[in-house]
């Protein structure tokens, strides 16, 4: 066993402190790749003249980012589990055709979406809820965002198998380098370039290229456990079935994510006009900061649970699920304090408009009003994908987004006058009905049977 395979034994020391050490880097890198989309909506938010339409174009463009965004997860992030529970069982050749399937997986979906959003971007864009006044920000953003998928998919997918083999602190490098890169040129691309919302797709694109090119330079190199040969590369038919099944949940979770953004911008449209399509494009961004230590801590969990799990310590998954558990409660209810003592703060961040911030503070609200309950959500499900049971994580994905959110989000603004304020609505009741059903689930399944096996 190399050094580097000793230091990163899951099965040895504390579990606790194993999750942190995963989870801290983790969670800075996933904040740092958040700053792309993010800085990108700051910026173009404060455009003079035109921040507000412009930021809701770039809006109406996140259900694309989330279909990319699921394509990476859905090669990457079961690929990444299966992996880790590979290495655990001692079998490092298995792991590395896994790995070399996943990579070429991402490949073929790079080339399937750089080519539809050529095609079909506009049309795709109308039907998500784009008017004559924002039809033109979304286009050119979304088709250089696009052009550039194949950035997106090396940088979040293969990622996964950075952290995989225990290295944390490189992966958090992949997204610091590109995010970095990012924050210096959007204001040179958008303001002084005076390129706007193209600067902004272009500068992201640039961003992305350096975190791919760093991704790849170590996964070739020497430093790392398993390395990506050109011997792996290819579709291996015993390992592509399982990686996309593993890989199926997440991607249901970003492409229902996706759908839920498409309702809710087409019902905001049909009730509030394009300034409520701005306003959940705010939430949209303030959410994905607010969910990230959750994601972070759950990334971390992920590979200690499922090394753990291939090396037959029942008793440390266990415990492992606990601490996910307990920690994701308690971030996600001091978050949810947070936003109700300093809402205007947190949407003067994207958009200073005086009509925005005063309907996003009442709407921020009702959308956070059951946060904490999206914890329960988050354990769950990182449960199921660290032990690869598949065919759970994937139900649950498509459970609280499909079977709940997206139904409510369509039928509540219709019922009782509630009008926009029924988009807001279905989301905390979603997460309410949704957290209760998989962290149930898995506690019943999961947790309560590796006890009579431990």
């Amino acid at each position: 066993m190399s050094k580097a395979a000793k230091v990163n034994d899951f099965s040895q020391g504390s579990v606790r402190t194993a999750i942190l050490k995963m989870a801290g880097p983790i969670t800075l890198a996933q904040l740092v790749s958040i700053l792309y989309n993010i800085v990108d909506r700051m910026y173009i938010g404060h455009i003079r003249g035109a921040g507000t339409l412009a930021l809701t174009g770039l809006g109406l463009c996140l259900p694309v980012i989330s279909v990319v965004m699921a394509f990476a997860r859905l090669g990457g992030m079961g690929g990444g589990s299966l992996c880790a529970i590979e290495r655990g069982k001692g079998e490092l050749e298995a792991a590395g055709k896994i790995m070399g399937t996943s990579f070429t997986l991402l490949m073929i979906f790079a080339a399937v979406l750089t080519l539809a959003g050529e095609l079909f971007l506009r049309p795709i864009l109308y039907a998500f809820g784009a008017s004559e006044e924002t039809i033109g920000y979304a286009v050119s953003y979304g088709r250089i965002y696009l052009a550039g998928s194949v950035f997106v998919l090396i940088t979040l997918g293969m990622n996964s198998f950075i952290n995989a083999q225990g290295f944390a602190g490189v992966g958090m490098m992949t997204t610091l380098l590109g995010a970095a890169a990012n924050i210096i040129l959007d204001p040179i691309m958008i303001f002084v370039f005076g390129w706007g919302v193209r600067g902004a797709a272009l500068a992201t694109v640039i961003s992305q290229a350096l975190s791919a090119i760093w991704v790849l330079r170590f996964l070739t190199g020497k430093k790392a456990i398993l390395r990506l040969q050109i011997r792996q590369l290819g579709l291996d038919m015993a390992w592509m079935p399982k990686i996309l099944a593993l890989g199926f949940s997440g991607f249901v979770m970003a492409v229902t994510n996706s759908v839920v953004q498409v309702a809710c911008n087409s019902v905001l449209a049909a009730y509030g006009g394009d300034l409520y399509v701005g306003v959940m494009t705010v939430i949209n961004s303030i959410r994905e900061v607010a969910t990230m230590p959750v994601q972070g801590i759950s990334g971390g969990a992920e590979p200690v649970l499922g090394f753990n799990y291939g090396a037959g310590k029942q008793g440390r998954v266990r415990r492992g699920i606990a601490f996910l558990s307990l920690a994701s409660v308690v971030y996600s209810a001091l978050v949810w304090l947070m936003i109700r003592l300093i809402p205007g703060a947190l949407i003067r961040v994207f958009n200073s408009d005086p009509a925005l911030i005063a309907a996003g503070t009442p709407a921020l609200h009702l959308y956070f009003a059951a946060f904490f309950m999206m914890a329960l959500q988050f354990a769950g499900q990182s449960s199921f994908v660290a032990l690869g049971k598949s065919r759970q994580a994937i139900f649950f994905s498509i459970f609280r987004k499909v079977i709940i959110v997206t139904p409510l989000t369509l039928l509540l603004p219709g019922i009782g006058g509630m009008g926009v304020d029924g988009v807001f609505w279905a989301e905390a009741i979603s997460n309410v009905m949704g957290g209760l059903a998989c962290f149930g689930t898995m506690y019943f399944t999961i947790y309560r049977r590796l006890d009579r096996e431990a």
